[in-house]
């Protein structure tokens, strides 16, 4: 089960990538949207990082049992 979350956690990476690129795409034309676009790119980001850290600690106290 551990490998199936490893794989999902990087598709918070491909979709904070997405919205890093519609906010580039539109910071000409449209700052409202690319602001909001950078604004789901940084918290993708950090829920990435979070569920990273809470499986590996998850993974190291099932290692230690």
């Amino acid at each position: 089960m551990n490998k199936i979350w490893k794989f999902f956690q990087y598709g918070y990476v491909v979709i904070a990538i997405f919205f890093l690129v519609d906010a580039i795409s539109n910071f000409g034309s449209n700052n409202s949207r690319a602001i909001l676009s950078l604004l789901f790119f940084v918290f993708i980001i950090l829920v990435f990082f979070f569920k990273r850290h809470f499986r590996k600690k998850v993974e190291k106290r099932n290692n230690q049992q």
